[in-house]
């Protein structure tokens, strides 16, 4: 049975084709891919945690992305980080006016992730929001 399992997960594996894309690969997908490249890239980078210091900026660069998708996954890419995206304040803080309500969402839980005392996720309120 355990080998049966063992063969099941290989052929799995090398069925969805998991190769790994390097995090200047998926940096350069941000910069020249289609649309489905660039949404696919924002949201694997994120993974890439160790190389924080390259995926921060290139996330931070896709909050102006022409695709929402784009802008809303940059942003909660960003969130990820925490402190380590203390740099995408300012980038985070004109996203939360984005004429998207997921990348405006998005963007304040980011917020609230990288200085939780500074941004408490209660007190940002959506701007666009109608009152009832």
């Amino acid at each position: 049975m355990r080998i049966w399992m063992s063969c099941l997960a290989l052929i799995c594996l090398l069925a969805c084709g998991c190769k790994t894309k390097s995090t200047d690969d998926l940096i350069g997908n941000l910069k020249s891919g289609t649309s489905g490249e660039r949404i696919a890239a924002v949201r694997l980078l994120p993974q890439h945690g160790e190389d924080a210091e390259k995926v921060v900026p290139a996330l931070i660069e896709s909050l102006k992305d022409k695709k929402a998708d784009v802008r809303w996954s940059a942003a909660i890419g960003l969130g990820y980080f925490g402190a380590q995206a203390k740099d995408a304040v300012p980038a985070l803080q004109l996203a939360v006016r984005d004429p998207d309500a997921r990348v405006r969402e998005g963007a304040r839980v980011a917020l609230s992730r990288i200085d939780p005392n500074q941004f408490p996720l209660g007190s940002n309120r959506d701007p666009y929001k109608k009152k009832k």
